[in-house]
């Protein structure tokens, strides 16, 4: 019975000495080896080492992305608008043993120093800027401004932040509504302007259209005139070719007073009608056919 406590206890002995002088390093992460608080080796190969027992220590940190959100703070635009930042962060260790050194290897002062610096970085950032600036610079302007600064002031502790991001930049409650009506004031008359710009290009459309059509419609009558001339001085000249000897001329006045006289008595109408005794229908009437061409032409 002893022999067996005896080898029992050889092996409990043994064990421990193996486990003390062993270590596991895993993915994304560094063991840091220390003997009485002081770095003496950096292993960043993952798999089984070894180490001094009960005189070296180890430390194992994670050198992945974190994520971390930041609670909502207020904070002042350059022009003197409050709004409402909300930032998440995702950080990681950059420099394994000054985030030892300095932090203690613990997240969570790790983190603490983030918090300070992002929302300093993020006040700094807004108040430099007008609300309008800042709303037309949200997304990856903004950010890389936060982030570039927020690095800056923590370069120091062996922890780097790969972005600092805003999810939500708002107004605060109390002003809200008095900011959306006079956003929408704004629109209002960025609206109306636009309005009032084409109602002005319409009318210069139609003013030019207006014009185009006067114009075209001078040109059509002035055209049409210069037929018309063109066609009377045609008509006159075949009128004058016609009736070029004393005969024709004479026939043409008669018949002339012939197509008067039939205008003039009109059926069932009592009419009284005045002649000069020389005038064609005067002789047409009392018969005065001294000329026998000319009453033979009557006849017919």
């Amino acid at each position: 019975m002893k022999k067996y406590i005896i080898i029992f206890a050889a092996a409990l002995l043994v064990g421990i000495g193996l486990f003390s002088c062993t270590y596991t390093t895993s993915y994304n992460e560094v063991t840091l080896v220390t003997r009485f608080g002081k770095v003496t080796h950096i292993e960043e190969q993952p798999g089984l080492h070894f180490k001094t027992p009960f005189v070296e220590n180890t430390v194992g940190i994670f050198t992945g992305s974190r994520f971390y959100d930041i609670p909502a703070s207020d904070v002042i635009t350059r022009d003197k608008k409050s709004m409402i930042a909300d930032d998440y962060v995702i950080w990681k260790v950059s420099d394994v043993k000054a985030y030892y050194q300095t932090l203690g290897a613990i997240s969570g002062r790790a983190e603490e120093r983030i918090d300070a610096a992002v929302y300093n970085a993020t006040k700094n950032t807004i108040s430099s800027m007008a609300q309008d600036e800042i709303v037309a610079a949200r997304g990856e302007k903004l950010t890389s401004l936060i982030t570039n600064e927020s690095n800056s002031d923590i370069s120091g502790y062996g922890v780097k932040v790969i972005t600092a991001e805003i999810k939500m930049l708002d107004l605060p409650d109390d002003n809200k509504a008095a900011v959306y009506e006079r956003m929408i004031s704004e629109r209002g008359n960025i609206a109306a302007g636009y309005t009032a710009k084409g109602n002005a290009e319409a009318q210069k459309i139609r003013n030019e259209t207006d014009r185009q059509v006067s114009v075209t419609l001078a040109d059509a009558n002035k055209t049409a005139e210069q037929i018309m001339a063109e066609g009377e001085a045609e008509y006159m000249k075949i009128l004058s070719d016609a009736y070029n000897d004393s005969d024709k001329a004479d026939f043409y006045n008669f018949t002339r007073s012939l197509d008067a006289l039939k205008t003039s008595l009109v059926p069932n109408l009592d009419k009284t009608i005045i002649l000069d005794k020389d005038s064609e229908i005067a002789r047409i009437l009392y018969g005065d056919f001294s000329d026998d061409t000319k009453k033979s032409n009557i006849i017919e």
